[in-house]
């Protein structure tokens, strides 16, 4: 993501790139130490994005939004209004009523969290971006004060929707997205949508 970032131009497409990570804990620029409290077996990495601790682990759905925001016409407040109302909009057809909250980015069902958001722009441009809980375990949320809140309850997409399957997940989000962004999925179209591990 930093050397994308670094190296692109104004011509340089925006790009989501949806993945999975291993079992991982990132602590953000402004992390505080105390709220990891027990990471046992798991890394902690720190990165460069805002906000506190959070976990990444399998069956969470990660993406990052390479987004040219001077080229949008966007700000930071707007792409992550675009983001959270993305999310909001994929959870509603399985049946989950979902919002953000003014106080704490992310998005929630009732009190507990189900996405979290952490971002960083230069010249410019986003990156980092979300992660969805869908189908995972979700016992290392335990071992953290997620996002720097003691205490906070977090949940995903299969406590609500069993029937629900990562790669719909992945898709429907994806596709809102780029929606909510003006952008295309199309082949040639001004956003490249990648998939990895």
């Amino acid at each position: 993501m930093q050397a994308f970032t670094a190296s692109r131009d104004k011509n340089s497409a925006d790009e989501l790139w949806c993945l999975q990570h291993p079992a991982v804990y990132t602590q953000g620029q402004a992390g505080k130490a105390e709220h990891i409290l027990a990471p046992g077996d798991i890394p902690v990495v720190q990165v460069d994005r805002g906000g506190q601790v959070t976990y990444h682990g399998p069956g969470q759905l990660v993406i990052y939004l390479l987004i040219d925001l001077t080229r949008s016409a966007l700000g930071i407040r707007a792409l992550v209004s675009h983001i959270e109302q993305s999310i909001v909009n994929t959870l509603a057809p399985l049946g989950i009523s979902a919002a953000p909250r003014a106080d704490a980015p992310g998005v929630y069902v009732n009190d507990a969290k189900i996405a979290s958001l952490g971002l960083r722009v230069r010249r410019g441009c986003s990156f980092h971006g979300l992660a969805l809980n869908v189908a995972m375990d979700m016992e290392p949320f335990a071992r953290i004060n997620p996002c720097g809140y003691a205490g906070m309850a977090m949940c995903q997409v299969q406590d609500f929707a069993q029937h629900a399957t990562f790669a719909q997940t992945e898709q429907q989000l994806a596709e809102q997205l780029v929606a909510a962004l003006g952008h295309s999925l199309a082949s040639g179209g001004s956003v490249s949508w990648q998939k990895g591990w």
